[in-house]
């Protein structure tokens, strides 16, 4: 690891990794150290940059958005990377993109409410940003793995 951590680190990180909101008391207790030695260790990782902030997790079924799908995206010229980058940015339902080795230039994942909400985003917006040349794009028919990496510990 490029940081300075130990084995503590590595067990709160996995604990927060599981639950960001998880007290730093009950981890203490979790882990047989004082609550206050938990928050100096954050704090650390923070510093270093290792934490860089906390979620919450959605399900976005529940709100309406029914649809993931994935994009390969390709770029008339790889210089022209940085600006798409840009323009992506601006379309709210990417959640990620990815600059990638192999067919595509960019893989993006998309969420949306259905498949009309989608045809909008890619033939009114992926697709009218300067520097795409095309798209292919992949229906999630369902997510069976989506969690944090969690970071060997050496027990």
């Amino acid at each position: 690891m490029k940081e300075f951590i130990d084995e503590l680190d590595i067990k709160i990180l996995n604990i927060l990794l599981k639950d960001a909101k998880k007290p730093y008391a009950e981890i203490g207790k979790q882990l047989f150290v004082s609550p206050g030695t938990v928050h100096v260790r954050v704090k650390k990782m923070a510093d270093q940059g290792i934490i860089t902030g906390s979620q919450i997790t959605v399900d976005h079924t529940r709100l309406g958005y029914d649809v993931t799908a994935y994009l390969g995206i390709y770029l008339a010229k790889s210089n022209m990377y940085e600006e798409v980058k840009k323009a992506l940015k601006q379309i709210p339902e990417i959640i990620t993109a990815d600059y990638t080795t192999g067919v595509y230039s960019i893989f993006a994942k998309v969420r949306c409410k259905d498949t009309n909400h989608l045809k909008e985003i890619i033939s009114e917006g992926i697709q009218n940003i300067e520097g795409i040349q095309r798209t292919e794009t992949f229906i999630s028919l369902e997510s069976s793995i989506d969690r944090p990496m969690l970071l060997p510990e050496k027990n």
